[in-house]
């Protein structure tokens, strides 16, 4: 037969312990109930949106996949793609390369670290938009500082905003400039939990510093460059900021700087097509969750967490 075990009986919660556990909820409860109403139900509504026909009035009439089979047909849709798909592929890399050679600095010993550290992060916590303003006006036509310093060497200006060839390369060097410092921050940190003994050992079987950095440095850093590497892409399909302050609507250079995300507000503000532009959330929403899953996937192979 059977051994039937007998049930321990519970034990019942002291008077105490429901006493932190009310403290507990009432303490996570402002949270909780912010994700649910500025996060969680804005996205499960959008997902709705995304199958209607959403006015100015957010009157709303279901039409199936219809903005999906619209969005799939779309030119302008994939042109938009392409540029955002090109904006991330060249800043996530050179930021990471940046990002990792100031913090390899800053990580020696130089005076003045602090310094230095606060410089390169200031940037980081200006408000985007001020950021916008001021490189828009260095790289002016007729007034800018950058076609001021070209001229005074013999060379001639040029239109960098408004030639369709070079302003999405120009919006880059401004991304690069505001994200840099923080993620030379977080790598900075990562470096610094690195524990001294590998150096020590490495040192006394003769390694100089360029061996060390790339055999020891470089393997123990895998989990944090790869944290920054998701977060640099995310917000790289996010971008929509600096595009929208530096490049104006009536700019020759628009079409070839628009992202994904700025045709999701031309859509949903400037034309009323909320149901459309939710079907173009919902794509950028699906392209990032490819991409990190690949990530999450491909990590295995070079993330050493040992």
């Amino acid at each position: 037969m059977a051994q039937v075990k007998a049930k321990m009986p519970r034990k019942k919660a002291s008077p105490r312990q429901k006493k932190d556990w009310i403290a507990a909820y009432i303490f996570i409860a402002p949270v909780t109930l912010g994700l649910l109403v500025f996060y969680i139900w804005p996205f499960i509504q959008n997902i709705w949106f995304s199958f209607n026909d959403v006015n100015k009035f957010n009157m709303s009439t279901f039409v199936g996949l219809e903005n999906y089979k619209e969005l799939m047909g779309d030119k302008e849709v994939w042109r938009a793609l392409g540029t955002t798909l090109k904006y991330v592929i060249v800043t996530v890399p050179v930021g990471i390369f940046l990002s990792t050679f100031l913090a390899a600095l800053l990580n020696a010993k130089i005076r003045g670290k602090s310094i230095y550290r606060t410089l390169y992060f200031l940037p980081s916590v200006t408000m985007s938009a001020a950021v916008a303003m001021v490189w828009k006006w260095m790289y002016n036509e007729k007034m800018g500082i950058l076609n001021s310093a070209i001229k005074s060497m013999g060379g001639t200006g040029h239109n960098w905003l408004t030639d369709s060839h070079t302003a999405l390369y120009m919006i880059m060097v401004v991304g690069l400039w505001m994200t840099v410092g923080y993620n030379m921050i977080i790598l900075l940190a990562g470096m610094q939990g690195i524990s001294k003994t590998y150096y020590e050992a490495a040192a006394i079987d003769g390694a100089g510093a360029v061996t060390q950095f790339f055999k020891i440095t470089v393997p123990m850093l895998t989990p944090t460059v790869f944290f920054v590497m998701i977060t640099s892409i995310i917000s790289g399909f996010q971008v929509f900021d600096t595009v929208y302050m530096m490049i104006g609507k009536t700019n020759p250079a628009y079409e070839s700087t628009q992202t994904v995300v700025m045709l999701f507000y031309r859509a949903a503000f400037d034309y009323g097509y909320k149901g459309y532009a939710a079907a173009i959330s919902i794509l950028i929403f699906a392209i990032i969750m490819f991409v990190t899953v690949l990530q999450m996937i491909g990590q295995k192979k070079w993330v050493n967490y040992d």
